[in-house]
């Protein structure tokens, strides 16, 4: 578990696929990223998370306080966050705008027959917003592919994965919303928070974190 940063307020790691982001039901799912934290910075506290299959950047606050104000800066929308991911097919281009990205406007809600599945829900879904951009397409395992960078607007649950298979591209490696054969031709979930930035809880200080995608 690589550490990005660590200072009396923040801690920034790299979160490799395959932990938990915080303790699961059952004996043997308490080993995690929020755990193995807690053991060397008792005072390590969530703030936000990543999927078990998502690598990448992830921020805990050290202490009450640069939670309360970590969970603000999350929830009015001044953290920037970026993901890269690996889709399965040709993914064209966004249609014009003035910065080259295209938005996904489309209400998520939870599937509860299905959990932990999630779907668009025109009728009870909550607004979900995800602005993407397209690499020229290229293959994985002998199919098209495409890579897309992707920020979140919204957090919601599955926010990224229900957007891009709705567009009819799964992520590859998705053991929840692609087909058999794109889960096939990657091992993994080809996600990766790529890049995140805020500002410093107590001195207001700009920070940028990146970590290149492992794949």
């Amino acid at each position: 578990m690589e550490i990005l940063y660590q200072d009396s307020v923040l801690l920034v790691f790299n979160k490799p696929s395959g932990l938990l982001s915080v303790p699961g039901r059952g004996p043997d799912k308490q080993d995690c990223l929020s755990a193995r934290a807690q053991a060397r910075w008792p005072d390590a506290r969530i703030v936000h998370r990543l999927d078990f299959d998502t690598s990448g950047i992830m921020l805990l606050a050290r202490g009450v306080d640069a939670q309360r104000a970590l969970n603000r800066a999350f929830e009015s929308r001044q953290v920037h966050k970026r993901y890269v991911a690996v889709v399965d097919g040709v993914l064209a281009a966004a249609p014009a705008t003035d910065d080259g990205w295209g938005l996904i406007d489309l209400p998520l809600n939870l599937d509860w027959p299905n959990r932990p599945l999630h779907i668009v829900d025109y009728q009870a879904g909550k607004p979900s917003l995800t602005r993407w951009r397209p690499y020229p397409p290229g293959e994985v395992g002998g199919a098209p592919a495409t890579r897309v960078d992707l920020e979140p607007v919204t957090g919601r649950s599955h926010q990224l994965r229900v957007h891009l298979q709705a567009l009819g591209h799964p992520i590859l490696g998705d053991t929840l919303y692609a087909s058999p054969a794109a889960q096939a031709r990657a091992a993994r979930l080809l996600l990766h928070a790529c890049e995140l930035a805020l500002a410093h809880p107590l001195s207001g200080e700009p920070l940028t974190f990146r970590s290149a995608p492992p794949f």
